[in-house]
């Protein structure tokens, strides 16, 4: 396991990669609506502990690892494993090693995109030996984030004969700036003998990059549906959480041995995209002439328009540009789909 996470660590600095689940989005507890990109491997490397009191400041571990991929459009498929959980402490026959095989489909609505987002996760939990799901909400308007879930938990810690299987849980996040989100959540387990389960933190984006990072505290010792809905540790844990995605498609240089040429249309004005970021924020041009932006960064990235009917690049990945003519004079912002909080603006005289 250790040999796993180092290559995935190193892989992450070695090779190019694009957007990971935004945690600026999300409260720890959550997994929320967000599927991914087709074609890209998602690894969050999520880690809590627990300090003891006594004398010997016994320092207990709660690592949970989340491996998916965007197996298509809306789809993401994953593996959550907790190698300290205690989601089935209770059970007869107790599993410290939790994992959960899941699959999350996404009908309506895109991470960073105003509005509600709605998924359906549907999930099978080995050390509970059950089946459970989720319906999971949330509503995106301006800085803040609000969600909501239901689950249901086919045999809840492991027990067969428990009552209770069904689990409420809500949340928010508010994005201080373009950087930095605070967030928290709340779940229970119908269960009048359960505890609340929380967390809250704060989230950042590392400038320059796809990843985000998160300090937080929580009474969840893992983040399965189970291990999120259910206070198995009976203690507050601190922990962090960070995100590395990695695009398959970008370890196509290995083979090809370079990359696409820009395009080369004429354009009175050009906009490189670089350190996640449109470097031109306003450009002007006159009615009937072009504007070309070039990416020049390691991640793709798109140019989609406000106005749906003016179109949009599509994928650009290193090294690929995109011309568009502006025939009337107006102002048309635009934005990158994969990275929301890229805008810029043409003004068209």
């Amino acid at each position: 396991m250790r040999r796993l996470i180092l290559g995935l660590a190193l892989a992450s600095l070695a090779a190019p990669v694009t957007v990971a689940q935004s945690l600026l989005y999300r409260s720890p507890n959550f997994g929320g609506t967000w599927t991914g990109d087709g074609g890209v491997v998602h690894f969050n490397f999520l880690h809590r502990f627990y300090v003891s009191g006594d004398a010997a400041k016994k320092v207990t571990n709660f690592p949970t690892f989340t491996l998916g991929a965007g197996v298509a459009d809306r789809f993401l498929a994953g593996l959550r494993y907790a190698t300290n959980s205690f989601v089935a402490a209770s059970a007869p026959d107790y599993r410290p090693n939790e994992a959960e095989l899941f699959v999350r489909w996404r009908p309506i609505g895109a991470e960073g995109e105003p509005g509600l987002g709605l998924a359906l996760t549907p999930a099978y939990n080995t050390a509970a030996r059950s089946l459970d799901g989720e319906v999971a909400a949330d509503y995106t308007a301006g800085r803040i984030t609000i969600a909501a879930a239901a689950r249901l938990l086919g045999t809840p810690l492991g027990i067969d004969s428990a009552d209770a299987k069904f689990a409420l849980a809500g949340g928010a996040s508010v994005r201080l700036n373009r950087y930095v989100a605070i967030g928290a959540d709340v779940a229970q387990l119908l269960d009048a003998d359960t505890s609340l389960v929380w967390s809250a933190g704060v989230s950042f984006l590392i400038p320059g990059s796809p990843h985000t990072f998160s300090l937080h505290a929580s009474r969840a010792s893992s983040t399965t549906i189970q291990g999120s809905s259910v206070n198995g540790f009976d203690k507050v844990l601190y922990g962090f959480e960070f995100t590395i995605p990695l695009r398959l498609s970008r370890f196509g240089a290995w083979f090809s041995g370079g990359t696409a040429a820009a395009d080369a249309g004429d354009a009175a004005a050009t906009v490189h995209i670089a350190q996640l970021k449109f470097q031109t924020d306003t450009v002007v041009i006159q009615a009937g002439q072009s504007v070309r932006w070039i990416n020049d960064d390691e991640l793709a990235h798109t140019v989609t328009f406000a106005d749906a009917a003016l179109g949009g690049s599509g994928q650009l990945a290193r090294g690929q540009a995109f011309t568009r003519a502006f025939e009337r004079p107006g102002t048309y912002a635009y934005t990158c789909t994969p990275h929301p909080f890229m805008r810029g603006v043409v003004a068209v005289r």
